[in-house]
């Protein structure tokens, strides 16, 4: 079973496989604390997840309770023009990031760290616009995790190559949200449920 398969019967009171026990470790990105015996440490709190991009960042902020089905307590996505300066577009995202930290007790920021991309300017604006949102968590010195595109894809829907369409129903269908959800949103909800989902650590 994977992760998103193990949550779903958790939540339904079924029977999980047992665990390997494994110590608890630290680690940025890393996984859910095991606690003596094996057991699983369910990961509480709330989660702000960050889909970044220059013109389109994705936020989501989902609160997780053990036993209880994951809560989107707020999402937007931080839309900038392309008449709008670089510097403008990344003040923006400082001050969305920093506005949801103020709002909300987070816990934990999870981001979706950059694809491989061949051409170098695109891979310096998203760079900067990841760097905008780190900078504004790291001023509240709340731990910053980042994930790959895929491992988010294969914690959420099972498969790393499913499409935005796919990855887009699947949380919908994990959070039980009624309305449709962009898919700058989507994917920030994504990261933040991947992380809740694989957490191994205890910070």
């Amino acid at each position: 079973m994977n992760a998103r398969q193990m949550w779903a019967a958790k939540l339904a009171g079924g029977a999980l496989p047992p665990p390997v026990a494994v110590p608890v470790v630290g680690a940025r990105g890393g996984a859910g604390a095991w606690a003596e015996g094996g057991k699983r440490v369910a990961f509480t709190g709330l989660v702000l997840g960050v889909d970044p991009s220059l013109r389109g960042t994705g936020v989501a902020v989902i609160e997780f309770t053990p036993g209880r089905t994951p809560v989107m307590l707020r999402c937007a996505t931080v839309r900038v023009p392309p008449r709008e300066s670089m510097a403008f577009a990344l003040g923006q995202i400082h001050r969305a990031i920093a506005e949801m930290l103020n709002d909300f007790a987070v816990r934990h920021v999870a981001l979706e760290q950059t694809i491989y991309v061949q051409n170098f300017q695109t891979a310096q604006i998203l760079g900067a616009a990841r760097g905008a949102a780190i900078s504004a968590a790291a001023m509240r010195e709340k731990p910053v995790f980042e994930y790959p595109p895929l491992r988010v894809k294969q914690a959420i829907v099972g498969a790393g190559r499913a499409s935005k369409e796919q990855m887009a129903r699947t949380v919908m269908a994990l959070l039980g949200h009624g309305r449709a959800l962009a898919y700058d949103e989507a994917d920030a909800a994504g990261v933040a449920l991947c992380h809740a989902f694989t957490w191994r650590g205890e910070v």
